[in-house]
């Protein structure tokens, strides 16, 4: 088996380019109309942190309300022009809840999240960021690799 495989019946070039088009203009549009960085794990985060939800003294809650509702819709708007691709889980609900714990647990030691790192970081040439999605990158290529080829 060849350690690198391009599945034609499922390559999507174009709805890649397409989404990450669509990502890279809101994340660009949030820094030039808010200031604020599109990384998911800080606007939860921020909700959330001293009261924000319920008392919002910095006006900070409508914007990230706003954001991860549009987040959660998004699956319906895409259903109005195209079936959502179905849906399959290859662990059991422990091991969902294992790789959350552990995806929540990198997030808070690299200060922040694959998309905050990965899209905005990066886009602004920090070097945390790229040192986080070389980390992050490199956690995936190992843990992969291992599953599939060794376990």
């Amino acid at each position: 088996m060849p350690f690198f495989q391009i599945d034609l019946a499922n390559f999507t070039p174009l709805a890649g380019l397409l989404g990450g088009a669509v990502i890279g203009l809101s994340a660009g549009l949030l820094v030039l109309l808010a200031g604020r960085i599109a990384g998911i794990a800080g606007i939860i985060g921020g909700l959330f942190s001293a009261g924000t939800l319920f008392n919002d003294p910095k006006g900070d809650r409508n914007w990230r309300i706003l954001f991860i509702l549009g987040l959660l819709l998004a699956p319906a708007v895409w259903s109005l022009f195209a079936p959502l691709p179905a849906l399959g889980m290859v662990t059991s609900p422990v091991g969902l809840i294992v790789a959350g714990l552990l995806v929540g647990i990198g997030t808070r030691y690299a200060n922040g999240c694959t998309s905050g790192h990965g899209i905005c970081g990066l886009s602004r040439l920090s070097l945390r960021s790229l040192a986080a999605v070389i980390s992050f990158m490199a956690a995936g290529f190992i843990t992969v690799y291992l599953i599939k080829h060794v376990l």
